[in-house]
C-alpha cells in the first residue's frame, strides 16, 4: 500500500543489486544443402556427431555447406543451422514425390490416401526407408522377421478395455518398426533403424502414464524418418474412439502391413534467392541469438558478389554480429594469379566491420567418403574466434600463432608470399599462410571496413558488440522508470563496474559513462527519452613489429645513448 493510515511497521524489499549480464558471443550459423533434415528451420547442434544425426553425412553435392560447418565445430560447441529448400521431394509410400519442408509445413500438407507415410525429410535417403505395422494377430507376428525386438504380439490396450468395460473393444494394439530397406543409412539392408511397440489404432487412446498413444501421434512425435500421411487400408477402424457403448473390434488382418518409400529426390543446386531466404531465418536479433555467422559458398554458376554482400546486409542490420566470407573456389584453386583474383573480388563487396573475408580454400580430408575436398576456410576462421572466446576473450585477436592456429588443413589452394599478403591486407583480406614448422595460420585481424578506423580490426568490432550487447541487455530495466537522477546514478553504477571488469581484462585501456542532467536535458525528459554516452577507448592488437638493432662501440655507456 502506498500510505499507511494507522500506526504500524510496512516492510518493502527493493533489489539494487542487478548487474551487466554475460552474453553470448561463440553462437555459429550457416546455411546451405544438406542430404537430410528439416528445411527452411533453425536447428542447433554442439557437435560433429550431432550435425551427421540431423543432416546426414556429406557427399560430392553438400559437402561445401557440411565440413566448414564441422571444422566450426572443432573450435565452438554451439551452431545453428539451416537448410536450404530446393526443389527436393520426400518418398512416400504412393511413390509420389512430396515437399514436407518442416514440422510446421507437415500441417498444412494434404496427403493421398495411399500415402500411408511420408519421409520426415526431402532428399533421396528417404527411398531406403520401410515401414512396418504389425497388427494384434498371432499368424503375423510369429511370421515377422522383427518379433524379436519386442516382449510379446500385440493385442488389446488397457486403455480399450477399461473404456469399453465390457470388453468388446479388442486389439487395438500394433507393434511398429521404421528399418533401413536399402542399407542407404547404415550400410546393412533390413536395418531397424526405429521401433514403437504397443501402439493404439484408438485416436484417443492413452498409455498407462497418460501420454498420448494413438500411433499417428505417437509417430510424428518421436520419429526421426517418418510422418504418418494416412491410414493404411487394411486398418478399417483406425482412429475410432472406444467409447464405451458397445466397443469397437480394431480390424487387425493376419498379415504384417509393410509400407515402402520411394519418390524421393535430392535438388542440391540452391538459387541465390533460395540461400538468402535460408539466412534471412538468422535476421531477427531479438529472437535468435548468433555471433558469428559462416557465409559459405555462393551457388554454382554464380559471381559470388550478391550472396556475399547478401550476408553482410544480414549482420549489418542486426549489429551484434560478424559474417565471415571465403573468396570463390575457382579464386584460388587451380588459379594461375590467385592473389589478383581474391583482391578483384573482395572490390566487389560491400565495405563492412561487420564481415571478415579470408585469403583461401583449404584442402582437408572428408572421412564420410575418404576424399580430399577444396573447402571455403569461413567455418575455420568463425571457429578461430570461438576458441578465442575460450582460451581469452572476445577482444583479443584470433589471428596469429597464439590463437591463430587452423586444424585439419592438408594445404591451402594459395599459400601468398610477402607481396601477396601486402596486396590482400591493403584489399581488407586476411591472409592465411602455411609457415614450414610453424602450422597453417590466420596472419591478419582486419574486418571489410575500407575506411581507418578502430573498427577495422576485428577485436574492436568484437568488443563493441559484446559491451553493446551486455550493456543494452541491461539498459531494458530502466525501461519506464523516471528519468532522475536516481535513475541515471543507478545506471552509471550498473555500467561502471561492468566496464571496470573489462579494462581489468585487457579489452579496453580506459572508459567514462556521462549520464546526468548534460545529456538529459529538460527536453530530453519531456520526450519520454533517457541518454547514457559511454566513451571506450579499445585495446589494439599489434600488427606491426619494428626491432632496432644497434652496434655501439665498447667503450660507449648506454645512458650516455638512450639516456637513464
Amino acid at each position: 500500500m502506498a500510505f499507511q493510515v494507522s500506526p504500524g511497521v510496512q516492510v518493502k524489499e527493493i533489489d539494487l543489486t542487478n548487474v551487466v549480464p554475460a552474453v553470448s558471443t561463440s553462437i555459429g550459423a550457416t546455411a546451405g544443402v544438406f542430404q537430410w533434415g528439416p528445411v527452411e528451420e533453425v536447428t542447433t547442434v554442439g557437435s560433429e556427431k550431432d550435425l551427421v544425426s540431423v543432416f546426414g553425412e556429406p557427399n560430392a553435392d553438400t559437402f561445401s555447406t557440411f565440413l566448414p560447418a564441422a571444422q566450426f565445430l572443432q573450435y565452438g560447441s554451439t551452431l545453428r543451422v539451416v537448410r536450404a529448400a530446393t526443389g527436393n521431394l520426400n518418398a512416400t509410400a504412393s511413390s509420389t514425390g512430396i515437399q514436407v519442408k518442416n514440422s510446421s509445413h507437415y500441417e498444412t500438407v494434404s496427403f493421398q490416401a495411399t500415402d500411408t507415410f511420408v519421409a520426415r525429410y526431402p532428399g533421396t535417403l528417404g527411398n531406403a526407408i520401410a515401414v512396418d505395422i504389425c497388427p494384434a494377430d498371432s499368424t503375423a507376428f510369429n511370421a515377422w522377421t522383427h518379433k524379436g525386438l519386442f516382449d510379446t504380439l500385440p493385442g488389446t490396450s488397457a486403455y480399450a478395455a477399461g473404456k469399453n468395460g465390457t470388453g468388446t473393444a479388442t486389439n487395438d494394439e500394433m507393434h511398429i518398426v521404421v528399418k533401413d530397406a536399402t542399407g542407404a543409412w547404415t550400410g546393412t539392408a533390413g536395418t531397424v533403424l526405429e521401433t514403437f511397440a504397443f501402439v493404439s489404432q484408438a485416436s484417443d487412446a492413452k498409455a498407462d502414464d497418460g501420454t498420448n498413444n494413438f500411433y499417428k501421434d505417437v509417430i510424428n512425435a518421436a520419429s526421426q524418418y517418418v510422418w504418418w500421411g494416412a491410414h493404411p487400408s487394411a486398418l478399417t477402424n483406425a482412429g475410432t474412439v472406444a467409447d464405451g457403448v458397445g466397443g469397437t473390434t480394431f480390424a487387425t488382418g493376419t498379415a504384417v502391413i509393410t509400407s515402402s518409400l520411394s519418390g524421393g529426390t535430392d535438388d542440391n543446386a540452391p538459387t541465390v534467392g533460395e540461400l538468402n531466404t535460408a539466412f534471412q531465418l538468422f535476421s531477427d536479433a531479438e529472437t535468435l541469438d548468433v555471433n558469428l555467422i559462416i557465409g559459405g559458398m555462393p551457388p554454382a554458376g554464380t559471381d559470388g558478389v550478391t550472396h556475399n554482400n547478401n550476408m553482410i546486409a544480414i549482420a549489418e542490420a542486426r549489429k551484434d554480429c560478424v559474417v565471415f566470407i571465403s573468396p570463390r573456389l575457382a579464386d584460388t584453386v587451380n588459379n594461375n594469379t590467385p592473389g589478383t583474383s581474391v583482391v578483384t573480388f573482395a572490390n566487389l563487396l560491400t565495405s563492412s566491420s561487420y564481415s571478415v573475408m579470408d585469403s583461401s580454400a583449404l584442402y582437408v580430408y572428408d572421412k564420410y567418403n575418404d576424399v580430399y575436398r577444396y573447402i571455403a576456410a569461413s567455418g575455420t576462421v568463425a571457429g578461430l574466434c570461438a576458441n578465442t572466446d575460450n582460451v581469452a576473450d572476445a577482444w583479443f585477436s584470433p589471428a596469429g600463432f597464439t590463437r591463430g592456429q587452423l586444424l585439419g588443413v592438408t594445404k591451402l589452394a594459395f599459400n601468398p608470399a610477402k607481396a601477396d599478403r601486402d596486396s590482400l591486407y591493403k584489399a581488407r583480406v586476411n591472409p592465411i599462410v602455411s609457415f614450414p614448422g610453424q602450422g597453417t595460420v590466420l596472419f591478419g585481424d582486419k574486418t571489410m571496413l575500407s575506411k581507418p578506423s578502430a573498427f577495422d580490426r576485428i577485436n574492436v568490432r568484437r568488443l563493441f558488440i559484446t559491451l553493446e550487447k551486455a550493456i543494452s541487455t541491461a539498459s531494458k530495466f530502466q525501461l519506464f522508470e523516471f528519468n532522475d537522477e536516481f535513475t541515471r546514478a543507478q545506471f552509471r553504477n550498473l555500467i561502471e563496474p561492468f566496464l571496470r571488469d573489462v579494462k581489468g581484462r585487457r579489452g579496453i585501456t580506459d572508459f567514462l559513462v556521462v549520464c546526468d542532467d548534460t545529456n538529459n536535458t529538460g527536453q530530453v525528459i519531456d520526450s519520454n527519452r533517457f541518454v547514457a554516452d559511454i566513451f571506450i577507448k579499445p585495446a589494439r592488437s599489434i600488427n606491426f613489429i619494428t626491432l632496432n638493432f644497434i652496434a655501439t662501440r665498447t667503450g660507449v655507456e648506454f645512458s650516455e645513448i638512450v639516456g637513464q
